[in-house]
């Protein structure tokens, strides 16, 4: 899909969409209690699709109805043969495999080649410690084997996703365990509010200190009813728009959130005042809507941007890609984006990478200079009414397919 946006000038009050990262942590801990649970503020997108088809994979039932899920818990170490389909989603996979390993049938995770060229590295570490049977493919990785407690370490900078997806499994093993984080530790806020979303199914699992993680094994996910948050890292695409003159205010964000995306305010306010220095390692996902309001504002330069280059798209290579096509100068090495400012109406068609941040953040821009966005349907894959929203605000944006 082809988007076109007009020069506009966004106004009006939006509602934050629910939180992704929240979201898939809910329905998986309510996936693995003991009884029926509800999750209830859910946004519909691939996604989520995901997560919830992986979860009936592994024996849960879930009936959508509207926003919330309703959602019978299940015993992963009793499950079958099992195919999970993970479509695009690499919080799905990583948070899943360590589960499809509490049963010695084998289970097999499938998703998109772009999606198992994203590194695996320790859950295959951790298999061939184990001395369990792990195969990975172009589209898929196939494991067999039960998964042992005891001292889980590796490098703290690779993926929190990692942390998650053992800290879902471990409470469930018969043993104590620990999981050693070498330094430096990054998106520690990620591995926080996997605990909080732990904690609220009951199960005991904390930071022991400043880079080991304490779970106790034994343990049973308790059924709970709760409610996503709204999400801090798609409410920057929204609030973004008041750098490029909207007034636009978004509502349903909790001010006590451990979410990391969280500190786009602050960001933003640098980002309007100078030329700042500013670190993502602990935001990643903020990359794009930053590199796209540092070319609108005054410039600035971005450190630890190595795991962006990890994600749906490089999102470095493609942000430099597609920022040049708007008159904007860029120079990167392996751990440091500068933008510069200058940015112009584009060059020629805009392209999304297949990555919904990517398109996002080049929306925004387009409300200043206009353009046109190819590859607009990755937004489905977190914020799939993104477009209307914008519309909804005021911004003239329609598929080229559509009148204006």
């Amino acid at each position: 899909m082809t988007v076109s946006i007009k020069p506009s000038t966004a106004r009006g009050t939006v509602a934050a969409p629910p939180s992704k990262s929240m979201a898939h942590r809910l329905l998986l801990a309510a996936g693995l209690a003991n009884g029926i649970s509800t999750v209830a503020g859910l946004a519909d997108s691939r996604d989520m699709e995901a997560t919830v088809s992986c979860l009936r994979a592994l024996g849960a039932s879930v009936t959508i109805d509207g926003d919330t899920a309703l959602i019978t818990g299940c015993n992963p170490a009793a499950r079958p043969e099992a195919i999970l389909e993970c479509l695009e989603s690499g919080s799905t996979l990583r948070f899943l495999l360590p589960l499809c390993l509490l049963s010695d049938a084998p289970a097999t995770l499938c998703g998109t080649e772009k999606l198992l060229s994203r590194p695996l590295s320790v859950y295959a570490g951790i298999c061939e410690k184990q001395g369990i049977a792990y195969r990975q493919g172009k589209t898929s990785v196939t494991v067999r084997g039960r998964l042992q407690s005891g001292d889980f370490r590796f490098r703290g900078d690779i993926s929190s996703q990692f942390v998650t997806g053992l800290l879902y499994a471990l409470p469930l093993l018969s043993g104590d365990s620990t999981i050693t984080l070498l330094p430096p530790v990054e998106s520690r806020s990620y591995i926080d509010l996997t605990l909080s979303a732990l904690h609220l199914f009951g199960i005991e699992a904390d930071w022991y200190d400043e880079s080991t993680l304490s779970v106790l094994g034994g343990q049973a996910y308790l059924p709970q009813n709760v409610t996503v948050e709204g999400d801090w890292s798609n409410a920057a695409f929204l609030e973004g728009l008041n750098l490029l003159g909207g007034n636009v205010t978004v509502t349903g964000l909790a001010e006590n959130s451990l979410q990391g995306d969280r500190v786009y305010r602050t960001y933003f306010h640098a980002l309007e005042a100078g030329t700042p220095t500013l670190s993502l390692a602990d935001c990643p996902d903020l990359g794009p809507v930053l590199f796209a309001l540092a070319a609108a504002k005054h410039g600035a330069t971005f450190t630890e941007v190595e795991r962006l280059r990890l994600k749906e798209s490089d999102r470095v290579a493609a942000m430099q890609a597609e920022l040049s096509k708007c008159g904007v100068r860029t120079a990167a090495d392996a751990h440091t984006l500068t933008v510069y400012p200058g940015l112009t109406s584009p060059n020629g068609l805009l392209y999304g990478h297949n990555d919904h941040r990517v398109v996002m953040a080049l929306a925004l821009l387009c409300t200043v200079t206009g353009g046109q966005i190819d590859g607009a349907e990755a937004v489905n894959k977190s914020f799939p009414n993104f477009f209307d929203r914008l519309k909804g605000l005021g911004v003239n944006v329609y598929a080229m397919d559509q009148q204006q």
